[in-house]
């Protein structure tokens, strides 16, 4: 069949389908449907929201999995008509934006320690345990010390001797006394909630064990616990929100644990 013919003979149309010259009647794939008008109306009318940075640092990002810089942000929204911004919408936020990711996560997301942070929370929590144990009556013996020192290393103390440790044992009983007295018992158990009570959250339950246990093997290395180390140990597990039942269990465990 022969196609319609246009003026000067140039092919318009041929049962609808767009004609190569583009004459009257002719369409661009794409243009002039319902969406592109839905698309162009977008653009015409709509809700911006104008940003302002209030402090920014770092944060551990759950999107992108890793330490990132971050900014905190509050937004005021705005009715948008023409590309001029025209009424308020009311303000949003505020959000944490990730400076690589670009995600926006509330502000719960700073609550998360940084690796670093966290690495250095943990060391800080071994350290604490170490010291609470030997302070009740263990430091005095070389088989404690060893275990001790061993601990500290493979937290990260890497200078630990045993010299080092005997005498900032010797300081600390010095300078507070508390070494065998249980009036410093609160003293002791006030460090330990501090040291392990922020860890807690950010620590799976088989960590939090882990570093219970660490200080299980430490009062066990000269022999049966003592009832001093008993309560140290409780403390320890309280602090890191271990249930009473399974503190007991885990000294039991540490008793038939190979040293």
């Amino acid at each position: 069949m022969l196609p319609d013919r246009g003026r000067k003979g140039r092919e318009s149309r041929i049962f609808g389908r767009t004609t190569p010259f583009g004459g009257r009647g002719s369409r661009v794939p794409g243009r002039g449907g319902p969406l592109a008008r839905l698309s162009r109306r977008g653009r015409l009318i709509g809700t911006r929201t104008a940003w302002t940075t209030v402090c920014d640092g770092e944060f551990f990002c759950p999107g992108c999995g890793g330490d990132r810089n971050y900014q905190r942000r509050t937004g005021r929204r705005r009715f948008v008509f023409l590309g001029v911004p025209l009424l308020s919408r009311g303000e949003t936020g505020p959000v944490v934006e990730c400076a690589a990711c670009q995600d926006h996560f509330g502000l719960e997301a700073l609550d998360h320690p940084t690796t670093v942070r966290l690495s250095t929370m943990l060391r800080d929590a071994v350290h604490t345990v170490v010291l609470a144990v030997l302070t009740t009556g263990g430091s005095a013996a070389r088989t404690a010390l060893d275990a001790a020192v061993t601990t500290l290393r493979g937290a990260g103390f890497d200078d630990c001797t045993e010299e080092r440790l005997a005498a900032l044992i010797d300081a600390l009983a010095a300078d507070t006394g508390r070494l065998n007295d249980p009036e410093c018992a609160p003293g002791l158990a006030i460090e330990l909630h501090e040291a392990l009570g922020p860890l807690a959250p950010h620590l799976a339950p088989a960590g939090r064990e882990a570093l219970l246990l660490q200080g299980a093997r430490i009062a066990l290395a000269d022999g049966p616990y003592t009832p001093a180390e008993r309560d140290v140990l409780a403390t320890a597990g309280c602090a890191l929100t271990i249930d009473p039942d399974d503190v007991a269990r885990l000294l039991v465990a540490a008793t038939r644990t190979p040293r």
